[in-house]
């Protein structure tokens, strides 16, 4: 039964990568952009934990928190660069 769930997790949340590539090239704004991106990195995420639960593994959790670290910063100093025009002060 959880093999049935986590397969429709996968579907769901590879369907939602595809729709947030979609938002990344017509995206209006430079904004929409980096949210489209940022979006893609959540789901990326997502699809790294539920094909770890699915093998079993602790590999890939670890694998997704160091990437939910980099994101994360990597879009402050972004955003902050849009906003300011310099990351550091």
């Amino acid at each position: 039964m959880i093999s049935i769930a986590l397969n429709i997790g996968l579907l769901a949340v590879s369907a939602a990568l595809l729709m947030n590539l979609y938002r990344l090239v017509v995206g209006p704004s430079v904004l929409d952009r980096v949210l489209a991106v940022d979006t893609m990195v959540v789901n990326a995420i997502a699809l790294i934990i539920l094909y770890g639960i699915r093998e079993s593994t602790t590999l890939y959790f670890e694998a997704a928190l160091l990437m939910a670290m980099f994101s994360f910063i990597s879009t402050v100093a972004y955003c902050r660069f849009l906003l300011r025009g310099d990351v550091i002060e």
